[in-house]
């Protein structure tokens, strides 16, 4: 019997597509101007705390790709009932982890980062779990760099600390997650 199916190929192709063009250009497509500011804020915050603009790049992008392939999957219909679960408790888990994250950064000495950490670990065991066949090795293993980067302790730590640049990349980072919250696209 022949395997072969358009859908399936189509599907292969914009994900390919995908992985070549996601630049600043194309995102804007994907990603409104709220989302962007966060990224943006999260590659500078990245950028300082790892002195590369190449490594702060390749994480930013690194998450593009995978929320794009995301839509993909989720637009083209290709998750069954129970990936669809998962998926909707990686989105409460995810909006839980921003109002903690906001929450942290509003409210004077309650920051824990092995709370944060762990709250980013859960939301990537999900993910996985989630789109478990549909990506390939390589998708996962973005979303392990993304996700191990933000639950860096140190990372963590260097976010919430008082000092500059930090607290000013923080501050947009919450706004943008208020922002968020409230239009309800977390």
């Amino acid at each position: 019997m022949d395997t072969f199916s358009t859908k399936s190929l189509a599907l292969q192709a914009q994900k390919k597509l995908l992985s070549k063009v996601a630049s600043k250009a194309t995102v804007a497509v994907f990603v409104d101007d709220t989302s962007s500011e966060v990224l943006d804020e999260l590659y500078r915050a990245t950028k300082e705390f790892t002195r590369s603009r190449k490594e702060a790049q390749k994480v930013v992008k690194n998450l593009i790709k995978v929320a794009v392939k995301l839509g993909i999957l989720l637009r083209g219909g290709q998750l069954g009932g129970e990936e669809l679960a998962l998926l909707q408790r990686f989105r409460q888990r995810a909006r839980r982890l921003a109002m903690t994250a906001v929450s942290f950064y509003q409210v004077d000495f309650t920051f824990d980062r092995r709370v944060l950490a762990a709250a980013l670990l859960e939301c990537r065991d999900l993910l996985h779990q989630a789109v478990g066949p549909h990506l390939t090795a390589k998708s996962h293993g973005r979303i392990n760099h993304v996700f191990g980067h933000f639950a860096d302790c140190d990372f963590l730590a260097a976010l919430y600390s008082p000092a500059e640049p930090y607290r000013s990349h923080l501050r947009r980072i919450c706004d943008g997650l208020t922002r968020m919250l409230d239009e309800d696209s977390i």
